[in-house]
């Protein structure tokens, strides 16, 4: 079946449409003038522009009002019903709004106002006295659908009133604000949205194609994730950093210049409050890491300050939530009133509203859903709120609650994720809440090739293979992740099957939601500029993949190296020492048992006495980076052999036979051989131990006719051969050489 048959219900089953839809007639035959009152987010954005078109057709007279976010605020408010009143209104109908504007309404009534509320918000206990309320979440509506969005209620509307003859293209406006406000994709909504995709295959409003094009969309595949993801931000940022009406008249302009103008403007809008989000997410991440210190965030993460656009501060909640996966609020501070109005986005294990009512006294305004709810509050009870909201959640939450879990189809071997196979799970299109695309997981994938795409790199391409069948996968946002996924990485991937379509050919491709890597990593960047800043980038981009195991990190370095203590926070620290091999400086988040998550070496061992202790300490480590500068090759050692000895021997005899300065016999000898002063200095200690020459005062004389003793004898010689080795791996080998040697030796250890 593809996508389900037409779910359409009568309108008039929706309580309030009977008395609405006389009263509209009414007002259109005495020509009343008619307002519109819609919200500034995509849904409201799209409800009013239905409106419009409908109101056109039906050859109104009216205008449309729609609230400043930042300015005004959600919902009806007294100043625009007296502005209306101005205008001549006598019939407001509201779009995506009302259904709680108790006092509003009951003012437009004495002001001589009709109120025609359609919205699709949750009711309150006490609702508005207007003309019409029209909402199939009423208790006593008997509208089968409940999951209209308050484009899809203004869509009923014009049914009634056009007898259902809806011209086909306004399923296009309908599918935007149902999908851009996460409505369900089921019944009526799923065959709404599947006709507005067709319909704008082919679209003839110069808006939607307009912003098609800016969003970089190809007309004929578009898909309800494009809305999500292209159409949808571009409207939202018109009502979050600017005013919602550039939206609307971008949705309802016929002439094609302006809607390329409008559409270009919302794109740079859309740029901007991108920009905004990640400052403000920066920002909000720095203070919430003050707070905590090494410390566990709390249940709830509430964030005030000064300067964040409350546009926006939804979005920034998200993205912390996403990062910490705890409920998280966040508010901006009017510098002068203290007033602070905030959003707030929660987990399956917290309902958010419910949370926000135990606390209600202390916010003057609240709303919203179990996931997601909004508020106001004076600045000076934001430390009560907060310790109000983490009182509640420790009684609601359990550890269980904060591991994010995420619902698989089924695992698939890259061999069935063919071209066929995606466009069969097409047919079950158009995707979205409640029926989402088919998620699977691949196991044992070997990576293939790895890249960064996109701007500054900030996406991520694979080539995944397991036998003899590969196939391409991205990963929008990891780019990071290029460098820690060399060739031949075994991974395990969470990934949608969709088909890529490119220069007119297709193939299937895998768009990555979640990867992990089973085994341990040995992340080979040796000779980074910069050891320290690594080491903190490597933990930011690893942290957010340690599952609901606390993740630790342990960085060690040499004693010589400036003190990286305030960079490395929450790291255990721990330097190199010539006695005991390593000490620890400061414990921080990592196991006492030395399970760490990612060991970072900053330098290299200087003997293989601090390799030993180092593997000894961190016998579990998950992940080590090898950060250590590479040494230049005039000063390593080499493996020392019995002919580098011989020729020493031999260069020794003509320089040293009588009492010589050891610098300037270290200075001619290297003039002399291919060995650097350091690799000399050891072996001239191998000659000392074996009584070939004698050191006194800074001195050396060689010693005519010594004891003859086996090279083996000497403890300086193991010990340069050791290191020479040691340093060899951790300077010239690969990366598996190396881990593998390492796995070696620390099986010696232990």
């Amino acid at each position: 079946m593809d996508g389900g048959v037409d779910d359409s219900h009568d309108p008039f089953l929706l309580k309030g449409m009977a008395e609405a839809v006389p009263r509209i007639r009414k007002a259109l035959q005495e020509e009343e003038h008619i307002l519109v009152y819609g919200d500034y987010d995509a849904d409201g954005v799209s409800s009013t522009s239905l409106m419009i078109y409908l109101l056109r057709y039906l050859g109104a007279s009216f205008d449309i009002y729609i609230p400043h976010r930042s300015n005004e605020g959600y919902g009806l408010h007294n100043h625009a019903l007296d502005w209306a009143v101005q205008q001549g209104v006598s019939l407001v109908i509201t779009v995506d709004t009302g259904i709680s504007a108790v006092h509003q309404i009951a003012y437009a009534a004495e002001l001589g106002i009709d109120v025609i509320v359609t919205d699709h918000h949750e009711p309150p206990e006490l609702l508005p006295e207007a003309f019409a309320l029209i909402n199939p979440k009423l208790p006593d509506c008997p509208y089968p659908f409940k999951g209209l969005a308050g484009v899809g209620v203004a869509y009923k509307l014009a049914e009634a009133l056009l007898d259902g003859k809806v011209p086909e293209e306004w399923s296009e406006i309908a599918a935007i604000g149902t999908v851009a406000d996460l409505m369900p994709l089921l019944g009526e909504n799923r065959s709404l949205v599947r006709k507005g995709l067709a319909s704008m295959r082919k679209s003839p409003f110069p808006g939607v194609r307009a912003l098609l094009e800016v969003s970089g969309i190809t007309m004929n595949t578009v898909s309800a994730v494009n809305i999500a993801f292209g159409l949808a931000p571009r409207i939202n940022a018109s009502g979050r950093l600017d005013h919602a009406g550039r939206a609307v008249a971008l949705l309802t302009t016929a002439d094609s210049d302006e809607a390329g103008q409008l559409a270009s403007e919302l794109d740079l809008l859309n740029k901007e409050r991108q920009m905004v989000v990640e400052r403000i997410v920066g920002e909000a991440t720095d203070k919430l890491i003050r707070q905590i210190g090494d410390g566990r965030p709390p249940d709830i993460i509430v964030l005030a300050d000064q300067g964040w656009n409350v546009g926006v501060v939804g979005i920034v909640a998200s993205k912390l939530l996403e990062r910490y996966y705890r409920p998280v609020i966040i508010l901006d501070i009017h510098p002068e009133t203290g007033m602070c109005k905030g959003s707030a986005r929660s987990i399956p294990g917290l309902d958010i509203y419910e949370a926000l009512t135990s606390c209600a006294g202390l916010m003057d305004h609240y709303g919203g859903h179990p996931a997601a709810a909004g508020m106001s509050l004076h600045r000076d009870n934001l430390d009560a709120f907060a310790a109000a909201l983490n009182e509640y959640a420790a009684a609601v939450l359990t550890p269980e609650h904060l591991i994010p879990v995420t619902a698989a189809d089924g695992d698939i071997p890259i061999s069935d994720l063919t071209l066929q196979a995606a466009l069969e799970l097409d047919r079950l299109a158009p995707f979205g809440m409640s029926n989402p695309l088919p998620k699977f997981i691949v196991r044992g994938a070997a990576v293939k090739e790895t890249r960064k795409m996109g701007q500054e790199g900030k996406h991520l391409k694979l080539v995944l293979q397991q036998g003899r069948h590969t196939i391409e996968a991205v990963a929008f946002g990891k780019g990071e992740l290029a460098d820690l996924l060399p060739g031949g990485t075994m991974i395990d991937v969470l990934a949608e099957l969709s088909v890529n379509e490119w220069n007119g050919s297709r193939k299937p491709q895998l768009m990555l939601q979640d990867l992990a890597v089973p085994e341990a990593q040995l992340f080979d960047l040796r000779g980074t500029a910069d050891a320290v800043r690594q080491a903190v980038r490597l933990k930011e981009v690893l942290q957010p993949y340690s599952g609901s195991t606390p993740f630790t990190a342990a960085a060690v370095f040499k004693n010589s190296r400036l003190s990286p203590l305030n960079d490395l926070k929450g790291m255990s620290l721990w330097v190199y020492d010539e006695e005991a091999g390593i000490n620890v400086l400061h414990h921080g988040q990592a196991e006492a048992d030395g399970k760490v998550s990612l060991l970072c070496l900053l330098d290299m061992p200087e003997t293989p006495e601090q390799l030993d202790a180092l593997l000894t300490a961190f016998p579990q480590a998950e992940n080590i980076a090898l950060l250590h500068a590479r040494r230049d090759g005039h000063d390593r050692l080499q493996v020392p052999t019995r002919d580098h000895f011989k020729v020493l021997y031999k260069l020794l005899a003509s320089i040293a036979a009588t009492a010589v300065p050891e610098h300037e016999v270290l200075l001619r000898l290297s003039r002399q051989s291919s060995l650097s002063v350091r690799m000399l200095g050891r072996m001239l200690d191998v000659f000392e131990e074996l009584d070939f020459i004698e050191r006194t005062g800074g001195m050396i004389s060689f010693v005519s006719q010594p004891a003859a003793k086996n090279l083996s004898a000497s403890r300086h010689f193991v010990r340069l051969g050791q290191t020479a080795e040691m340093e060899q791996y951790f300077m010239e080998s690969s990366p598996r050489e190396l881990e593998n040697w390492m796995q070696a030796r620390r099986q010696g250890v232990s």
